[in-house]
């Protein structure tokens, strides 16, 4: 047999091939042998059978039913509510400033003081001022006794009516200056305008203290109300007398505010409506802190469902949703604020889907579920 008769006849049993191998090998054409030794492996190797694949889906053991709660999510009408940020201030707070200029002599008061209405702030050294006022005083006693005088002999026909007349002009003229610089003398000493505190302290003692220059700031401490700058867009849907939540971190404190002021001019910069919100008396709140104010505006249409469904992993938000056949379903969802016990679905959730209620750890993609009402 030569080399092209094996290569058209047909495929062989192994014994034959074998055979024929043997043959060939110790025949003379000794440089075929071991293609031809390679060549029957390969048809040999060719011609098994495939060795059954392993089903491991076969042998893992069913997963097990688990008791679940579920309930129907639906879409409902809420109302949209804006979150807009504010600051507590008391209702009562002044700026102290001076009117004269002189050096500060006396400022008994320290930052966080209490303070009564009445109360000395500031006391200021104006010498001028004191001499203006006994320079006015001299000119008054000097005018009387001449008025006094002139009309003495104007009853005794000694005088004449225009000179009394004259006296008495300049009299009143040295009055009206007493009274100024005793009110210029009253603006040395700065009292407290009402009960409060002192919120912020600019000067020091020996400081000079000059006209407008602001030297302390008194806030009171009987109420305290939002001030928050509204959006036009909701302002326009408000009105005062208004009821709206307010939180307060801080002090961890919700309660709900009324709307005292609102302003009807919008700030042309940042596009809000300037506005105070009341705050409750006897509310624990401090000056400057900062508050958030819920402001209700058109109701819109979402997808609520009970908060307890949500789970996290990590920074994935999930639920697991009862299939048609009572299995469990795996869903990624994004979620918004949360109303009372429910939050607001924004993807991952269709209308009218079965939610599992609290899923116990470890429940798991295609796992039975045995519900219960």
């Amino acid at each position: 047999m030569n080399q092209t008769s094996i290569f058209s006849s047909q495929i062989r049993p192994p014994g034959v091939v074998a055979a024929e191998v043997t043959r060939l090998g110790n025949s003379k054409s000794r440089p075929l042998v071991r293609p031809l030794a390679l060549l029957a492996a390969l048809v040999l190797t060719g011609c098994g059978k495939p060795a059954p694949a392993h089903d491991a889906s076969a042998s893992a053991p069913p997963l097990p039913s688990v008791k679940a709660q579920v309930v129907t999510v639906r879409a409902e009408q809420i109302p949209s509510v804006t979150e807009i940020t504010g600051t507590v201030r008391p209702v009562q707070r002044a700026t102290i400033a001076a009117k004269v200029m002189g050096v500060i002599e006396e400022l008994p008061v320290t930052l966080g003081q209490r303070v009564g209405a009445g109360d000395l702030l500031v006391k200021i050294s104006a010498a001028e001022i004191s001499a203006r006022l006994a320079q006015a005083q001299s000119q008054l006693n000097a005018a009387r006794r001449d008025f006094e005088r002139e009309r003495a002999l104007l009853e005794k026909g000694a005088s004449t009516a225009d000179m009394v007349k004259g006296l008495e002009d300049r009299f009143a003229a040295a009055q009206a200056m007493v009274r100024e610089a005793e009110v210029m003398l009253g603006y040395v000493t700065l009292r407290a305008p009402f009960d409060g505190i002192v919120a912020r302290k600019l000067a020091q003692a020996g400081d000079l203290a000059a006209p407008g220059t602001p030297l302390l700031e008194i806030e009171g401490v009987s109420g305290f109300q939002i001030e928050v700058g509204l959006p036009d867009s909701v302002a326009a849907g408000l009105a005062v007398g208004s009821q709206l939540a307010v939180n307060v971190p801080a002090a961890a404190l919700t309660f709900p505010g009324t709307l005292a002021e609102i302003s009807s001019a919008a700030d042309p910069a940042a596009r809000t409506v300037p506005a105070k919100i009341t705050v409750p008396a006897g509310t624990r709140v401090q000056s400057g802190q900062f508050a958030r104010v819920q402001v209700p505006g058109v109701p819109v249409r979402a997808l609520l469902a009970p908060a307890s469904a949500v789970t996290e992993v990590g920074q994935l938000e999930r639920v697991f949703v009862a299939g048609a056949d009572n299995r469990a379903v795996l869903r990624l969802v994004k979620t918004a604020a949360r109303r009372d016990e429910r939050v607001e679905i924004l993807s991952g959730l269709d209308d009218g889907e079965r939610v599992v209620i609290a899923p116990v750890p470890g429940l798991r993609e295609g796992q039975p579920l045995d519900i219960r009402p």
